[in-house]
């Protein structure tokens, strides 16, 4: 089975989270791919393979002979696709040879160059996307195809060297009950961690943002509007004032690279009641406190204006950046540099501008920077990757593995 027909095999699974779910896995689909998988690891002669209660994979590889002291490393990926897109009777499309024009999906969306200019980094690969009623996929199924095939060569060939590995695939990493929350790091047995749910070709990630919620309850004083002056305290009204007090140009409409945001998700409510959810996200762990700090200050103000306790706010940690870990893991960071060098390729070092598994397992103790997949426009209609993108990113991941073989020291 080559990579491609891995890839188009999982996709066809609809595993899309579902964020009200309250449980881990938060959908049924992700134990079907997660069976699929456990099976597929056994026909390998993977050992120690494990489906666990919580729909967690976990599958191991020896180490070859005299590297039995080697660093443990972990290859991971997660099963389930966000619940932004439909996910839902998969059709993956390969569109061979891409030329640098326009693709034109089956229902006649299109992915354009002129408004997706990274698509031209891709001219000459074969491009997969949806028929375009339902996200790909990618994210992260060709992480677990791109994981697989590394398996299936490393349990085929010999005369790849490595030390202990250990596979897991996880579930619920896009919704905010977040199932690396709640893996075993002890259990899993890794040294280092190599999560493959990143971008574009060559790149390469040792940091995410901080990342916190903040919900807002606000109370308001609801009377017949006939005789509400000076009694009437609206509570949706309270809100706007809210959300006018924030920095208005530190959105993420209006932020990139390294810039962080204030970001409102949802607001609701009526004259009594209104409840507000922000996220906010920052790559300085100080600053992301001061963002906190801000609006907490805000409701402070309005309930000095109002009366104390209209505005309340709960604020709950998501993920951390994990280069808090990683800064003081040299040699992972330079193995994964020296892999793309040996590979042919200079890694493009980006931030990313979200989270991953790898944010929660560095934070709970497993560092684990971040590879590439070769695909753009997650969670959309207009997703894609490149076949000859993801070949790549196996290819730098077993140098990688085989890199990290030689460290015992650490």
């Amino acid at each position: 089975m080559s990579l491609r027909e891995r890839f188009f095999e999982y996709v066809k699974i609809d595993t899309a989270s579902v964020e009200e779910a309250g449980c881990i896995p938060s959908s049924e689909g992700q134990w079907e791919l997660a069976r699929l998988l456990k099976r597929q690891l056994e026909e390998l002669g993977a050992e120690e393979v494990e489906l666990t209660e919580n729909c967690f994979v976990f599958a191991s590889l020896p180490a070859t002979k005299g590297l039995e002291r080697a660093k443990t490393v972990g290859l991971l990926a997660h099963l389930d696709t966000a619940p932004d897109c439909p996910g839902k009777g998969v059709k993956p499309v390969l569109h061979p040879r891409y030329d640098g024009g326009t693709i034109v999906l089956e229902n006649g969306l299109t992915i354009d160059p002129r408004r997706y200019p990274e698509l031209l980094r891709y001219i000459g690969d074969d491009i997969i996307t949806s028929d375009g009623t339902t996200l790909l996929g990618a994210d992260d199924k060709a992480g677990i195809a791109i994981i697989m095939e590394a398996v299936s060569e490393l349990t085929t060939n010999s005369d790849r060297p490595h030390g202990k590995i250990r596979i897991g695939f996880t579930p619920d990493e896009e919704v905010s009950v977040g199932g690396a929350s709640i893996l075993d790091v002890d259990g899993f047995g890794a040294d280092y961690g190599i999560t493959v749910d990143g971008d574009g070709v060559g790149e390469l990630n040792f940091e995410t943002f901080n990342g916190c919620t903040v919900k807002v309850e606000i109370e308001g004083n609801n009377i017949h509007p006939a005789e509400a002056k000076g009694k009437m305290i609206h509570a949706c009204a309270l809100a706007m004032e809210l959300d006018g007090l924030l920095p208005g140009d530190q959105r993420p409409q209006f932020t990139e690279g390294r810039e962080g945001f204030y970001h409102l998700c949802e607001m609701k409510g009526d004259v009594e009641t209104a409840s507000m959810e922000y996220i906010l996200r920052d790559f300085d762990r100080a600053v992301l406190q001061a963002r906190i700090d801000v609006v907490q200050a805000a409701a402070e103000s309005l309930n000095r204006k109002y009366g104390q306790d209209r505005v309340k706010i709960s604020v709950f940690h998501e993920y951390s950046n994990p280069w808090e870990i990683l800064k003081d893991r040299p040699a992972l960071v330079e193995g994964c540099k020296e892999a793309f060098s040996v590979c042919g390729m200079e890694p493009v070092i980006t931030p990313i501008r979200g989270g991953t598994d790898g944010s929660t397992l560095s934070e709970k103790g497993l560092p684990c920077p971040n590879l590439f997949l070769g695909g753009h426009n997650y969670h959309s209609c207009r997703e894609y990757v490149s076949v000859q993108a993801m070949e790549k990113s196996k290819e730098v991941l077993l140098k990688m593995i085989e890199i990290f073989a030689k460290d015992r020291t650490e």
